[in-house]
């Protein structure tokens, strides 16, 4: 069962450090009957996302993977100085941890967009884009690490071509990282009741990364089209 935590304000985003925070469970709300509701009260709306998003996200976790936990974990950050963000991650218990800051919630303007949000960083998970992206850090590392020394360089200059290499490797493939969870995303996001492709165009009003070299995002019309494009051939 998919648990929502609200972090007091003070708390660090990243809630899976040491230590126990203090959390408030925040209760089931009742499932609502138009999805698409404009957002005036964030924590509220997001709730109710997140009761319609929940058995879809862990039924096709379960699904589509072998032994991964799908017993997702969403975590809200309070804070009202932290930017607009959320982020997938593992806690120390294994369990994947969905974050949001309360600052992405304002600045969502319907239930679609939050709905999108949540299937997106959810098909990170299931996708297992973590794993996928030691592998490759841990690849790059090891090949510039080899080159290095066997061009003669010194045990530090091999170092830090082992560094550079994990973090090449960490960002070689993470702008298809995030199109197949923009996919995913959408598939998700359209089970449960949402509309992809109104909750795509939260894109429309964030800085667009462009298609830099190294990027860590593809360009926001890219990622609007494949979700266009999913959303239709569904």
């Amino acid at each position: 069962m998919i648990r929502i935590f609200l972090l007091l304000a003070a708390l660090f985003l990243a809630a899976c450090d040491a230590g126990t925070p203090t959390l408030q469970t925040l209760p089931a709300p009742v499932r609502p009957t138009a999805p698409a509701v404009s957002v005036s009260q964030p924590v509220a709306a997001f709730r109710q996302v997140v009761d319609r998003m929940e058995p879809v996200i862990e039924r096709e976790c379960r699904r589509r993977t072998r032994g991964m936990d799908c017993d997702f974990v969403l975590l809200l950050n309070t804070n009202p100085r932290l930017p607009p963000n959320a982020f997938q991650t593992l806690g120390d218990n294994g369990k994947p941890v969905l974050g949001f800051t309360i600052a992405l919630l304002e600045d969502m303007r319907n239930t679609d967009e939050m709905a999108f949000v949540v299937g997106h960083e959810a098909a990170h998970h299931i996708s297992n884009h973590l794993e996928r992206q030691r592998q490759n850090a841990t690849l790059g590392a090891t090949t510039l690490g080899v080159l290095a020394q066997m061009s003669g360089a010194t045990a530090q200059g091999v170092r830090e071509a082992a560094e550079f290499g994990a973090a090449l490797g960490a960002r070689s493939y993470s702008k298809d990282f995030e199109l197949e969870a923009d996919q995913l995303g959408t598939i998700l996001t359209l089970i449960a009741g949402y509309n992809p492709v109104r909750g795509a165009e939260y894109f429309n009003r964030i800085p667009d990364p462009g298609n830099r070299f190294l990027g860590t995002h593809p360009p926001n019309a890219q990622r609007i089209a494949i979700v266009r494009r999913t959303a239709a051939g569904l």
